[in-house]
């Protein structure tokens, strides 16, 4: 996958790329990135890329012409079509699922906004995607676009050391995960639960079954209104919710 990021801030984004589990992506030949300061493409002798808007208001709105001479020259030097995502309050709630479905593609690009907003041709002409990271308002879509990139290069395949770490993760079942635990087995009185002890993986296996499912009605119980639950999960839920 590569990963094009406009953003006037490239120095936010940077570090974080070259950390964890985004720098380990790099290594092992699975992302490639480059973040363009739209500011190099703007037309405006003083260097502008903002404006005040047409009838008036407060704050400036982001020109359209540096965004869409950036992504022109993008897809024109990668001869590619690239989903191209617009980060914004306005936008798609995002979700695990939407992570999976942008994890597919070979080209993202992520157009960072700052300032009141973007010129509405930027969303109706230029974009495919219009994602916000949760209801409430940042600086810029820096932030955000870090929070969406890192979840969907999670989910490349071999980019994570053990297979099935993604696919447990809390909601890519459509449930919270189930408590996890390490050594040593007994920290200050505390004990791990002897079921995990036994060795019995089936047992196991309806442990955390029963745990995920008793997290998930105690913390996100709107989740289990449209999660398909197989019938040992129904079972399950009737016994935690009789209790």
């Amino acid at each position: 996958m590569h990963i094009d990021v406009l953003t006037l801030f490239p120095e936010m984004i940077d570090p974080v790329f070259n950390s964890s589990i985004l720098k380990r992506a790099q290594e092992k030949e699975k992302i490639t990135y480059q973040l363009v300061n739209f500011r190099d493409y703007t037309e405006d002798k003083h260097n502008k890329v903002d404006d005040y808007p047409y009838g008036g208001g407060a704050g400036m709105v982001l020109t359209p012409q540096p965004v869409f001479d950036a992504i022109e020259n993008i897809t024109t030097e990668r001869q590619t079509k690239p989903r191209i995502i617009l980060m914004c309050p306005q936008g798609e709630q995002y979700t695990q699922e939407k992570a999976e479905q942008l994890a597919k593609e070979d080209h993202l690009i992520f157009i960072c906004g700052h300032y009141e907003g973007y010129d509405e041709r930027i969303r109706k002409h230029l974009v495919t995607d219009e994602i916000s990271i949760g209801d409430y308002i940042l600086t810029g879509g820096e932030l955000g676009a870090m929070v969406v990139i890192d979840s969907i290069v999670r989910l490349i395949p071999g980019v994570l050391g053990n297979k099935q770490s993604a696919p447990q993760d809390s909601f890519s079942t459509g449930l919270l995960e189930y408590p996890q635990y390490t050594r040593p087995e007994n920290f200050r009185g505390m004990k791990v639960p002897d079921v995990l002890l036994s060795g019995h993986h089936e047992k196991i296996a309806e442990w955390r079954v029963k745990q995920s499912l008793k997290r998930t009605y105690e913390r996100r119980p709107d989740l289990l209104e449209v999660k398909e639950l197989t019938e040992l999960e129904k079972s399950i839920l009737r016994q935690i919710e009789e209790k």
